[in-house]
């Protein structure tokens, strides 16, 4: 079996070094660096699992660094800082990082997380492809090629996950999803806490849609329970 390889991205070397003992340990394959630019540079040779990239970092930030990454690849990214707060940790999301771990930090529940996150980029990528475009005036997508388009002509630029969400909310329209049918269809799990990253996730890609004429506001909340997507003029957000 291939081993997971991990990108570990921290300007401490004695965490560098700890982290690499244990997870080599673990089984898998590491990489490390203490500058972001090498980390970023290595994307360009290299395919990782997950990246762990510390936020707090001399010349290029971890925060900058994500949205470097997340215009090259959709790898999951878990964010390890001293910050704990809960603006920190939403602002790290909203950037496109997967997990927040905060310093000082279990390596056995880093491990967990950094598996789970790996599991739920792996079901997105083996989901089954469908042959046909899904069809939800003036939105249609491309099933085979993982596409949105806008008026079937001008492409929504969307991430893979943001992709997949939306498919499942267009599959059926005018249905509820709840957190939970769309962490298991979506993230292929659900935890309680999971809740918090549906809903970062939904309004990223509701700032998106909001560009395009008609499908403001598509994507509707169901209190206590959800999203749909709905055409309904009565839109509640």
């Amino acid at each position: 079996m291939t081993k997971h390889k991990l990108l570990f991205i921290d300007d401490d070397t004695n965490v560098l070094l700890i982290n690499k003992q244990y997870f080599l340990d673990a089984g898998y394959a590491v990489a490390t660096t203490t500058s972001a630019q090498k980390g970023i540079s290595l994307l360009d040779k290299h395919s990782f699992s997950c990246i762990i990239l510390d936020i707090m970092m001399p010349e290029l930030d971890g925060l900058d660094s994500c949205k470097i990454i997340r215009e090259k690849s959709d790898v999951p990214i878990i964010f390890v800082s001293g910050k704990v707060s809960e603006e920190d940790r939403i602002q790290g999301l909203l950037l496109g990082a997967d997990d927040y771990v905060t310093k000082p930090y279990s390596l056995r529940e880093l491990a967990a997380r950094i598996e789970v996150n790996i599991r739920r980029h792996q079901s997105i990528n083996q989901k089954v492809k469908d042959s046909s475009v899904l069809d939800f005036p003036p939105l249609s997508l491309d099933l085979i090629n993982h596409k949105a388009f806008y008026n079937k002509e001008e492409e929504i630029p969307l991430s893979n996950r943001e992709f997949v969400l939306l498919q499942l909310l267009a599959s059926k329209p005018e249905e509820a999803f709840t957190f939970e049918e769309i962490g298991h269809k979506v993230w292929g799990s659900y935890l309680d806490t999971d809740r918090r990253s549906i809903m970062v996730n939904i309004s990223r890609l509701r700032k998106k849609l909001d560009n395009y004429e008609g499908l403001q506001d598509i994507i509707q909340s169901v209190w206590s329970k959800g999203y749909k997507l709905s055409q309904n003029q009565d839109k509640k957000r």
